[in-house]
This record gives C-alpha cells, structure tokens and sequence, in this order.
C-alpha cells in the first residue's frame, strides 16, 4: 500500500500498473493524469490477513486540489500471486463530516 502511495505521488504509472491484478488493471486508462496536484500524507488505519492470498488495507490519503484540502478513505483488496502482492480494487468510505 504505501509503495502504491508513494508511486502515486511520483508519478510512476508504470509501478501503479504493474502492482494493479491484471483482472482489475485499467487497459487504456491514463492513471497519471488522474494524480491528485499536491499529497499531503498517508494514514494506514489498519490491514487484515484475510487467508493467505487476500489482504485488506484501510487508509486515508489526503491532498490539495487548488490550495483546498481533501482525503480518500478507501478500503482496498488485495490478493498475493506469483510472490508479489497485487491491488485488486478497493471501495471509497464517504463520511459526509470529515474536512481535510
């Protein structure tokens, strides 16, 4: 998760794609572009073993758009093949108080 983090943070599509499941992995997706102007942090609030090959990961990473704060809380999935762990998707926690 924080490598995924720090790869976003430095723009490296190439590691982004290579550590997305290739079930789940965008096909012409310009995951670059996407990146958010300025991350500010990454807070993993906790990861859970689910069997040998399945993990979950919850975080919040926040970030500036035009001098404005905001946070992704997400819960992601992850699987492990081949020796490497891969993301697999991950589902967004909305929580309409939080400022960021």
């Amino acid at each position: 998760m924080r490598s995924r983090y720090a790869a976003y943070t430095l723009g490296r599509e190439g590691y982004l794609l290579e550590t997305w499941h290739p079930s789940t992995r965008p096909a012409s997706r310009d995951v670059v572009s996407e990146l958010h102007n300025k991350w500010l942090g990454l807070e993993v609030k906790r990861h859970e073993q689910r069997g040998p090959s399945n993990a979950l990961v919850e975080f919040v990473a926040r970030y500036k758009i035009g001098g404005r704060a905001h946070r992704l809380h997400e819960i992601s999935r992850f699987v492990h093949e081949t020796g490497r762990w891969f993301y697999v998707g991950g589902d967004i926690i909305h929580d309409p108080t939080a400022r960021g």
